[in-house]
């Protein structure tokens, strides 16, 4: 299973993720993505977030069960620690 957010992006982005994915809330993608298929969708939204931020999360076999790359301005920020990935977060100006 793979989980995409989306916030502030341009609508074309939505559309192209609503082909691939079930659009469960506004911004809200779901699916079963092959590795491949994964990149090539993170690999459009890299190209096409504009101002706006994403999130994906995808089953993985390690210690969390998950994985989570992140893009764009957001108070939430990934940290590694000792092999874990938690998040961490900006003081509100950091982001503004």
């Amino acid at each position: 299973m793979t989980v995409i957010v989306l916030e502030n992006v341009p609508p074309r982005l939505r559309g192209r993720l609503a082909v691939w994915m079930l659009e469960i809330r506004a911004g809200v993608y779901v699916g079963s993505l092959s590795a491949k298929v994964r990149e090539i969708i993170w690999g459009n939204i890299e190209g096409n977030t504009g101002d706006g931020n994403a999130v994906m999360v995808w089953k993985a076999t390690n210690e969390q069960g998950f994985s989570f790359r992140t893009l764009g301005e957001n108070r939430r920020v990934p940290k590694d620690f000792d092999g874990l990935t938690l998040v961490s977060f900006l003081p509100q100006e950091e982001v503004e």
